[in-house]
């Protein structure tokens, strides 16, 4: 078994570990020699219906004029059953800019067409860009700078 795929079960195990304890949260770091680590946070997102929390501290607001996320009320109960549906194809944290203090790849109303850069997720200290899985406008921006994401879930909604 290569350390990659190690690496993988172990994420895994972590990912059982916090569904079987009902946690919301697991960060741990693997020291692997010097200077070769690997630091893995394992997260569940708050259900929808439940009342947004305040944002954590190290989630900075943009700069006045930027654009920022926008969550429209929903008409319907779950975001991931959206037919225009964006969802994370793995677990990370996103970054909706290329880098801090830029602008973000898309905002509410942009037009994309497919294959444009939606976002980034970082994984294992790789930057994933996600691309748009079809062409059209963005309606709903779901998740905001800098926050954990788990696998499957929603994105963003493009319409």
């Amino acid at each position: 078994m290569s350390r990659n795929d190690a690496d993988v079960a172990f994420i895994k195990a972590l990912a059982e570990l916090l569904n079987e304890n009902d946690l919301t949260e697991v960060n741990v770091k693997r020291e692997y020699g010097e200077n070769d680590s690997l630091n893995v946070r394992v997260s569940k997102m708050v259900p929808q219906a439940a009342p947004l929390q305040a944002a954590p501290a190290a989630f900075a607001p943009a700069p006045a004029g930027a654009p920022q996320p926008v969550d429209t009320p929903v008409t319907s109960g779950n975001p991931a059953d959206h037919p225009g549906a964006v969802t994370s194809p793995m677990v990370g944290t996103i970054y909706l800019a290329p880098e801090p203090g830029a602008s973000n790849f898309v905002s509410v109303g942009s037009q994309v067409a497919e294959g444009d850069t939606l976002l980034i997720i970082e994984a294992m200290k790789t930057m994933n860009h996600i691309p748009a899985p079809h062409a059209g406008v963005v309606k709903r921006i779901l998740v905001g700078d800098a926050s954990p994401v788990e696998f499957g879930a929603p994105l963003m909604i493009i319409e």
